[in-house]
């Protein structure tokens, strides 16, 4: 399998997936609420964004927020639901991630989003980060399942500190599935990351707070509590470019 090169930004808004695109993102992962870790997007952002990107838009299907993963019949039930709607509005692929009660993958729930997305590719997400099962047994049966990429974090809260899973799985897995790092990516550890692991991929958000000039005349009242809103940074997006341009000059 030709290796393939990407650098995948993870966005929320219209805003932040052009700025993403304009800083040279190779693909876009496309959620609601990355605050709550990234929600099933709605139908009108992708629409619109396929109007307006012509680079690869991956889907995130998760219909909730809470970091069990742990689906009933009826959740899966709409996130089939949101997977048919979503091809055909012209997804390129999906973002997805179940787990059992024990903490081990759902294998159920993931073959049957896997063959209502064909013949999209499915990523399996950071569920895996919160997984009891082995890593590298589930990174196995994550492939024989027929995901094409996984998006950990090497089992730790952020990257930079479970390189040494990310690099194990990636020797593991070698050309059967691609090992994306994700979390907490950012200008000051992404080189140490891709020189670790010696990943192909990586994800980030390189998200910036967004200030707003008439902040003040929005009155907040009690039940509302304010908090920052981040947008995907287009200078910080270049900066990893071109980090990561640097990397595989020395490949």
């Amino acid at each position: 399998m030709r290796r393939k090169y990407q650098m995948e930004i993870c966005v929320d808004s219209v805003e932040s997936a052009i700025n993403a695109v304009n800083g040279g993102a190779h693909r876009l992962e496309l959620c609601s609420a990355l605050s709550e870790g990234g929600l099933t997007p709605s139908l009108g952002l992708l629409k619109t964004l396929k109007t307006m990107v012509s680079i690869p838009i991956f889907v995130m299907l998760r219909p909730r927020c809470g970091y069990d993963f742990q689906y009933s019949d009826l959740e899966i039930r709409v996130i089939l639901e949101d997977c048919t709607l979503f091809k055909n509005a012209g997804a390129d692929g999906f973002v997805f991630g179940a787990l059992t009660s024990t903490g081990y993958i759902d294998i159920d729930a993931c073959v049957s989003v896997i063959l209502t997305a064909q013949p999209l590719p499915v990523t399996f997400h950071r569920a895996f980060d919160v997984a009891t099962q082995d890593p590298i047994e589930m990174a196995q049966k994550i492939a024989d399942l027929g995901f094409k990429r996984l998006l950990t974090s090497g089992r730790s809260p952020v990257a930079v500190d479970g390189q040494c899973v990310i690099k194990a799985l990636i020797e593991t897995m070698k050309d059967r599935l691609i090992i994306m790092p994700g979390a907490g990516i950012q200008v000051e550890n992404l080189k140490d990351i891709l020189g670790t692991t010696l990943a192909h991929e990586f994800h980030g958000s390189a998200k910036e707070v967004k200030q707003y000039p008439n902040k003040n005349n929005i009155k907040l009242h009690s039940i509302y509590k304010e908090a920052p809103i981040y947008v995907t940074d287009c200078d910080t997006v270049q900066k990893l470019l071109n980090i990561y341009k640097n990397h595989l000059k020395l490949e």
